[in-house]
């Protein structure tokens, strides 16, 4: 069961996540092996969610042998908070319904949620007045600021191999002075 709130949290209180206004590129994706260590889970997860539809990649599926799925920042989002929620022991039936809610939201509108669980239901909130609302029933429950995720999720996916589904070549960051020394120093 999946419970929400109204949407309703001011975009600033979203810590400005996205302060250049750029969101990630749709067509911009990270293979399966990527997506596993940025979301933390396992190559054998990944592939059971994809094939059960739980999360599937947006960028590219899989289709036939030795093709590659892609997925798009947001679907490793999906799957970091999947991962949570399993984690904290909600059922995998409730964690669909969640997770099919989310699918519907953009990347900005996911930044300011924060999921809550007594571990049979999950609640969406989306300011603190929902938050004590929720905490006044007295129930134990845990919750998952999605913006964290987010910024996990950014903090690390620089590090890894990104392609683009339409094959255009994807430039690689210049390495700034630092970064080529600690390179040079771990080589040697």
């Amino acid at each position: 069961m999946f419970e929400e709130g109204p949407v309703g949290a001011d975009a600033g209180e979203q810590g400005e996540l996205f302060p250049d206004a750029s969101l990630p590129d749709e067509l911009v994706g990270y293979r399966g092996p990527a997506a596993c260590q940025i979301a933390g889970i396992t190559y054998r997860q990944l592939d059971y969610w994809a094939r059960t539809d739980l999360v599937v990649p947006t960028v590219r599926s899989a289709h036939g042998s030795g093709s590659q799925r892609l997925y798009s920042f947001k679907d490793v989002l999906v799957l970091k908070v999947v991962k949570r929620l399993l984690d904290t022991g909600v059922s995998l039936q409730n964690i669909r319904v969640a997770v099919d809610h989310l699918r519907q939201r953009g990347v900005r509108d996911l930044a300011r949620i924060t999921l809550f669980s007594d571990g049979v239901t999950v609640y969406e909130c989306t300011s603190p007045e929902e938050v004590v609302d929720l905490l006044q029933g007295g129930q134990g429950v845990f919750g998952i600021a999605v913006s964290g995720a987010i910024r996990e999720i950014s903090g690390t996916i620089h590090e890894f191999p990104a392609e683009r589904a339409d094959g255009v070549e994807i430039p690689q960051a210049v390495e700034d002075e630092l970064t080529q020394r600690r390179k040079a120093r771990n080589v040697g």
